[in-house]
């Protein structure tokens, strides 16, 4: 007799037999991971999901690769850990659970077990025992350890500083948060505010996280995507004279990484923000000049660096003297300059760099040669000349090669005291301070007579107050809770208040690997000995839009971890494993075709 498919579909419940099975997997505890295992060791991990509600095919899909990945290392021998967890801090927790009128620990939690639940029908290897969740206060404790262990050091320090400000969020962002001038996550036009904020010293790392040699199993895309945002440029830092103005500053620095273009120089530009713009001014320019600041403060840097912008500028009514060849150029203030990259002063020639010479043109600016190819007219340039040749129009140094030139002028410039070699970074130090709510408090206490102070130890976690108005209004939601602003100082025992920002979610996931080897450990973020077996990760699957983010920060950290003794390794990913790409999805390298993205 033939077997209908309606038979097979009658006697055969998918349903059923999954949970079936799933069910006695459970019991028998075939995904348990056991540390003491002797088999070789393996550490699996794909991105942990934000916790925003149900499962989707998205989520599986960057999931799947990475299950059957640990599967077959399983099947290979190895003792695999593959865990998973919730990335549960965050914006979009706080403004769900404010327009559901509920509080974001009841929607984030909510949605866990949700997801949670969904996760385990998949069937999927996770040990369950390892999950993480990091708005528990058993996991963010850690988060304020780490900060006040990094403050110690001298990594975490509070600077007044100009930040992106997102008016729908009313919150701070990061540089990397920004997308063509909108919040990545609301699409608001950014603005900018001075504010005093924490910031964690990712630069002091600047030239260990360019050393990519241990990482030949990492896309070449993510790190040139990483070098490219740190941006590491050595070159000469200059001074322009600027007593003839009778200020107590007699001097503009700036930085080149052409100092063999020096006798070409022929405009200063600074960047808005430059604080010796409002004493340059003339009394004749200043309603232009600050005007011009204003519109520029409403910009993202990011935006202020595109090469597609047209170049605006304006002139400040004042002047420099080039030391070299003693001739007074003008002070203007552009956008792209800006002063948080370098010296926040550049120095313009016009002949050999295009943004410079469109910049020239269009305010009248002269354009000196002083880099001539070999069969050179002597006429003006239609484009910047950038190739190589020979010094003109440079007194002593003409003839000279560009490289003889830089070394002749960089050693001249040190010997006057005009100058020095230096070294400069596009990476800025990680911003950490949020004016929200559903985030890692920040373990700091201020007081009138000790100033600033970490909380103890024996006093974390510095818990999340659960009655505090948490709707927006542009200072922290903490900030308006007395009961938790009021506190005790840790050094003189008086009265004292809390830091009132949160930080930055990116601190949940910059150690959350380590937390996965011995999430049940309460006398620090990891038991050293457990997780000296198994990190670094071997491999990690996630997105490029994380490359200059969540990946950075991760390496920083476990840097900064090894540095203090915590850590015996240098890398915490060996091998990252980029998920495919939507073709409608916002990547940052929007240009690459869907095929392209993925990583064999």
């Amino acid at each position: 007799m033939t077997t209908t498919q309606r038979q097979i579909e009658l006697r055969y419940d998918a349903v059923d037999i999954d949970r079936k099975w799933q069910e006695k997997w459970e019991r028998d505890g075939i995904y348990h991971v056991d540390d003491n295992d002797p088999r070789p060791k393996w550490f699996e991990m794909t991105m942990y999901p934000y916790p925003s509600g149900d499962l989707h095919i998205g989520h599986w899909y960057a999931m799947a690769p990475a299950d059957a990945h640990a599967r077959f290392r399983r099947m290979q021998g190895y003792n695999v850990l593959h865990p998973i967890g919730f990335d549960a801090f965050g914006l979009p927790a706080e403004n769900a659970a404010i327009s559901r009128g509920i509080h974001p620990y009841e929607w984030t939690m909510s949605n866990v077990e949700n997801m949670r639940r969904q996760l385990r029908s998949l069937g999927a290897i996770y040990d369950w025992d390892r999950e993480v969740v990091c708005c528990l206060p058993e996991y963010y404790r850690w988060n304020q350890w780490f900060f006040i262990k990094l403050y110690e050091q001298g990594l975490a320090y509070r600077a007044n500083a100009p930040v992106v400000w997102c008016p729908s969020c009313q919150t701070v962002l990061a540089n990397e948060q920004v997308l063509n001038g909108v919040c990545e996550r609301c699409d608001t036009p950014i603005t900018r505010r001075d504010l005093e904020q924490w910031f964690l010293r990712i630069t002091d790392y600047a030239d260990e996280l360019m050393n990519f040699d241990t990482l030949t199993d990492w896309p070449d895309k993510i790190l040139t995507m990483q070098r490219n945002w740190i941006g590491r440029s050595e070159g000469v830092e200059i001074s322009f004279d600027i007593a003839e103005h009778g200020l107590d500053e007699t001097e503009i620095r700036t930085f080149t990484t052409r100092i063999d273009t020096i006798f070409g120089v022929t405009f200063l530009v600074l960047a808005p923000e430059h604080p010796l713009v409002s004493k340059l001014t003339s009394d004749g320019r200043r309603e232009e000049v600050e005007s011009y600041i204003a519109q520029a403060r409403a910009a993202s840097e990011i935006d202020r660096m595109s090469t597609d912008k047209d170049k605006s500028g304006v002139f400040i009514g004042a002047y420099a003297r080039n030391r070299l060849n003693n001739e007074r150029v003008p002070i203007y203030i552009a956008d792209y300059v800006l002063t948080t990259y370098g010296t926040g002063a550049v120095m313009g020639v016009p002949a050999h760099d295009s943004r410079d010479l469109a910049f020239a043109r269009k305010y009248r600016l002269p354009v000196r040669t002083v880099i001539a190819p070999i069969h050179w007219d002597g006429r003006e340039p239609e484009e910047a000349y950038v190739g190589e040749g020979f010094m003109t129009n440079s007194g002593a140094y003409d003839g000279m090669t560009e490289e003889e030139g830089m070394r002749a002028i960089a050693d001249d410039v040190e010997k006057r005291g005009w100058g020095k070699r230096s070294v400069t970074y596009r990476l800025r130090d990680w911003l950490i301070s949020r004016q929200r709510y559903w985030g890692t408090p920040i373990p700091m206490v201020y007081c009138d007579a000790c100033g600033v102070s970490p909380v103890t130890e024996a006093d974390l976690p510095v818990l999340l107050p659960e009655d505090a108005e948490f709707r927006p209004t542009g200072e922290s939601p903490l900030a308006i809770n007395d009961a938790f602003v009021k506190t005790v100082c840790p050094q003189c025992g008086g009265p004292g208040r809390r830091e009132t920002d949160t930080m930055d979610t990116f601190m949940d996931s910059a150690w959350y690997m380590l937390r996965y080897c011995s999430p049940n450990f309460s006398s620090g973020p990891f038991e050293p000995d457990v997780t000296a077996n198994w990190m670094p990760v071997k491999q990690y699957t996630g997105g490029a839009e994380h490359a200059v983010m969540h990946l950075l920060y991760s390496r920083f950290f476990i840097k900064a971890l090894r540095d203090m003794d915590m850590l015996n390794i240098d890398e915490p990913f060996l091998r990252f494993v980029q998920s495919g790409c939507d073709s409608r999805s916002r990547p940052r390298e929007d240009e690459q075709e869907p095929w392209q993205c993925g990583q064999p």
